[in-house]
């Protein structure tokens, strides 16, 4: 891979995609110490940078295998380029998709023309699916990560980077299989051999840091994250090869650190994100100041897809919150007696607090006779506020537990 890889995937892709925004990021700036950039991919054709790739390697088939149709396996954003891609190019899709794939993304890549089949329970399974589907029926298979022609176009968001951001020193990668990794690394140091490239893993989710160590992709033995995006299990032996040979480092984030960067996103940034896509933001908010010091700026972080089901933007926005200490959940037990819920909702109102639910329970392990619980979901303004309403509750002699 090569610079003029991927700028001949960007001849290709400039009728097709436009460049992405690039918003700078006051309130990431003011967290940090350092001048942050957030290129927004979420903002792509088809929701995500997925669509660089899959419309650059199907566009350089032969008209035969274009007769003969693509065939792809994914949870979502590749999934929705393949589909894109190909009625964009004429060329009849077949996507594999695990049973329990969010619903948008499945109607988003039946919208966009191909023929979805759902199977098995992960990736894995669909892979196998779509491999035995192009070996009966000749159909090329599309992958997600693991081809040259992936990289380079994947790449071409990288180029952009260089285009709008001319001083940056420092990019931050989302990264799974790290097919974008590769493209961005192989443009940005392509062009400014000085500027440091990271690629950001979910750590529940984390195959690049063992198989650098080892000196080859290494799968992961399980896998639990809601970024459902990067949850690869095994690096691709392409964009391997790219990232050990060229990549600054690996980092990784936690869940907590995910939901909390989708939230702040989404209030401080206006944009609708997917965990997947949240994973360099929120790299740089666990690092807050000490950023300085790990990154010389300016620098940008990748957005790489906002492929979010709602149902699951508001489980996330409500996580998020709880980890910013701005929802609260407490079980308050009271006597039982007229009076006493008015009593805990006027002290409530008097610390500020916005009272969500409320819920009576007589009904509990440990409760006395002439106690009552009451369940309370109450909006806060933080940590030390939280802390303070529940110092207020004991201070007036009530039992209080966290929910």
């Amino acid at each position: 891979m090569t610079l003029d890889d991927v700028l001949a995937a960007q001849e290709v892709l400039t009728d097709v995609l436009t460049p992405t925004p690039m918003e700078f990021s006051q309130a990431l700036t003011d967290r940090t110490g350092v001048p942050i950039y957030l290129k927004c991919e979420n903002l792509q054709r088809a929701g995500s940078f997925k669509m660089r790739g899959a419309f650059y390697r199907m566009s350089r088939l032969t008209d035969e295998e274009k007769r003969r149709g693509v065939v792809a396996a994914s949870a979502g954003n590749h999934a929705q380029g393949v589909a894109l891609a190909a009625r964009l190019l004429g060329i009849e899709a077949t996507v594999y998709m695990p049973n329990g794939a969010a619903m948008p993304k499945l109607a988003a890549t039946k919208g966009y023309g191909a023929t979805v089949i759902q199977v098995g329970a992960t990736i894995d399974d669909c892979i196998v699916e779509a491999l035995a589907f192009e070996k009966e029926h000749g159909a090329v298979f599309i992958p997600p990560f693991d081809h040259h022609d992936i990289v380079a176009g994947q790449g071409t968001c990288g180029l952009e980077i260089i285009d709008q951001v001319p001083d940056v020193r420092t990019v931050l990668v989302c990264t799974g299989g790290g097919g974008l990794l590769a493209g961005i690394a192989t443009a940005v140091k392509g062009l400014r051999p000085h500027v440091k490239v990271v690629g950001v893993q979910a750590e529940e989710a984390a195959a690049y840091p063992r198989s650098l160590a080892v000196g080859h992709p290494v799968p992961v033995s399980s896998m639990n994250t809601m970024a459902d995006g990067i949850a690869v299990g095994r690096p691709g032996d392409v964009p391997f090869g790219i990232v050990a040979e060229i990549v600054d480092g690996i980092e990784t984030v936690s869940e907590q650190a995910i939901a909390r960067a989708v939230l702040f996103l989404a209030e401080r940034a206006k944009q609708v994100v997917e965990p997947a896509g949240a994973a360099a933001t929120a790299h740089l908010m666990d690092l807050g100041l000490e950023a300085c010091e790990r990154y010389e700026g300016p620098v940008v972080a990748v957005i790489s897809g906002g492929n979010i089901d709602p149902l699951l933007l508001l489980r996330i926005i409500r996580q998020g919150l709880t980890v910013a200490g701005r929802f609260l959940q407490l079980q308050v037990k009271v006597p039982d007696r007229p009076g006493e819920l008015v009593g805990v909702l006027a002290l409530l109102a008097g610390e500020g607090c916005n009272v969500l639910e409320v819920q009576h329970h007589r009904r509990v392990v440990g409760l006395k006779v002439q106690e009552v619980a009451i369940s309370l979901n109450l909006e806060t303004m933080g940590h030390e506020h939280s802390t303070r309403v529940v110092e207020a509750l004991r201070e007036r002699g009530y039992s209080v537990d966290h929910g």
